[in-house]
């Protein structure tokens, strides 16, 4: 079973930053794709990013290119969401999220079914 836990949430103003990081435990998390999802209230769940086994290859939703980047370091089982340029509309409750085990090795995955493993969530809240 694998575990994922969430930090580094927080009130912010737009134009500001956050880091969030994710330690998952239960498993050697480099056969596992990684990724970060949020929820703001009415509205769905959405992917926000993505990061392929070695974390080679990304994927970002087109709302948060050129602000957000995604990391990870597969020796502390840990993956992070560098959150640069807020703006109001980022604003939600952010999931981290472990694939199953051995996509393939480049596979960046956007579904929430290609993720069986949810944290808890960690709400952000950007002010204007």
């Amino acid at each position: 079973q694998v575990q994922p836990v969430e930090s580094g949430g927080g009130l912010v103003q737009a134009g500001g930053s956050l880091r969030l990081s994710c330690a998952a435990s239960g498993r050697t998390l480099n056969n596992y794709v990684m990724g970060w999802f949020r929820q703001a209230p009415g509205k769905e769940r959405e992917i926000v990013a993505s990061i392929s086994r070695s974390g080679g290859n990304t994927y970002y939703a087109d709302s948060v290119k050129g602000r957000f980047t995604i990391s990870r370091d597969n020796t502390k089982n840990t993956v992070y969401l560098q959150m640069n340029s807020l703006k109001p509309e980022d604003t939600a409750v952010y999931y981290c999220v472990v694939s199953g085990v051995y996509p393939p090795i480049a596979a960046t995955l956007t579904r929430p079914s290609d993720y069986p493993y949810w944290g808890q969530g960690t709400q952000v809240t950007v002010s204007s």
